[in-house]
């Protein structure tokens, strides 16, 4: 990164509204509030299409208008790099004080290079920081990014014009902030958490209580193209990639077919955790889909045979001080727009829980 440009950006910044923008392989989600911390109100969210510089800087124009001297709009930020790593460990509490163990861990459970990842060890319930000092805790997840993509990830959006006051691994707030959506509206209920890529997909099993499961597949979006190109009879993979990503056409009917891949793997996962813990996954939620993909969530859903997850995040946001404006507001049962969302609020244990 530029260390001039960061600190000019620095010495001239103003923050007069606060701004988060969540970057995912579907697009750029971007917040405007009315000030950096809470309690705000979000008065603008908008999104705009994956690889659309353009588009990404008159949106940012339009919601600051009046920018610093340096040009710069300051933002919290979320990556979600093809690499990240978040991944759930069970430590032999009797050798976490030993030199390279945690080492040992990312390179022989994870293939992980320790001295390429930026790597945080957090507690798999609460998401608080792991206390290796007194290592009383066993179940925790490992997270990280390579160092280079950090690196690499910070000049592109620098150069997008945002400044980076914060980047944060998206999907660890996302799950954080799904794990407390399901303590404030008291649900009991195992819920199978789904960020499919283009070429992969990130799979974790939450409750109220944190983490249970998570398990990187590399199956993603782009596995069901040679489908569509099969069921359709269509000349090549460009023609099917089109259509399936065009919404002109109802994929619904063959919907089963396009998953089946996707979820032998989930049901794989699925079934282990539901012998591990003699618990039931009762419900599903894809928090990365694009919109004209919104249908696949249901697919997965109805051959899991279990319910969709509907998320109601205006109360749940109010709680954590957190107000809508009318046009954010509509957008608030949007999972895709979770991820915003998961980078504005702030756990505090006195904040009371939905009455029910």
């Amino acid at each position: 990164m530029p260390n001039s440009r960061l600190a000019i950006a620095m010495l001239f910044s103003s923050k007069p509204k606060g701004f988060f923008v969540d970057c995912n392989e579907h697009g750029t989600f971007v917040a405007r509030t009315s000030g950096a911390n809470a309690p705000f109100v979000v008065e603008e969210l908008r999104e705009v299409p994956p690889g659309e510089a353009t588009a990404l800087a008159e949106t940012l124009k339009q919601l600051q208008p009046k920018r610093s001297q340096t040009g710069f709009v300051h933002a919290t930020v979320g990556m979600h790099s093809d690499k990240r790593l978040l991944r759930r460990a069970t430590l032999d509490v009797k050798r976490v004080k030993e030199t390279g163990y945690l080492d040992e861990v990312l390179q022989t459970q994870f293939r992980v290079e320790p001295d390429k990842y930026i790597a945080a060890i957090l507690n798999s319930g609460d998401g608080g920081e792991y206390d290796t000092a007194k290592a009383t805790l066993k179940d925790v997840l490992f997270c990280g990014v390579p160092q280079e993509e950090v690196v690499a990830f910070q000049e592109g959006v620098l150069a997008k014009g945002i400044y980076p006051e914060r980047v944060e691994i998206g999907s660890v707030a996302g799950l954080g902030a799904l794990v407390d959506y399901l303590g404030y509206t008291q649900s009991k209920i195992p819920t199978l958490v789904l960020e499919l890529g283009l070429d992969s997909t990130h799979s974790f099993i939450i409750s109220a209580g944190g983490v249970d499961s998570s398990r990187p597949i590399p199956i993603g979006l782009s596995s069901m193209i040679p489908v569509v190109q099969k069921e359709l009879g269509l000349k090549d993979e460009e023609s099917a990639r089109k259509l399936f990503f065009s919404n002109t056409f109802d994929f619904t009917g063959m919907g089963a077919l396009l998953i089946q891949r996707l979820l032998k793997e989930l049901q794989s996962s699925i079934g282990f955790y539901e012998v591990q813990t003699g618990l039931t996954i009762g419900q599903v939620v894809c928090t990365q889909l694009p919109l004209k993909l919104s249908w696949i969530a249901d697919v997965i859903a109805t051959q899991l045979a279990v319910k969709t997850l509907r998320l109601d995040m205006v109360p749940w946001l109010h709680a954590r001080n957190i107000t809508l404006a009318d046009s954010p507001n509509s957008l608030a049962a949007d999972p895709r727009w979770l991820g915003v969302f998961s980078l504005m609020v702030q756990y505090h244990a006195s904040v009371p829980e939905k009455k029910v």
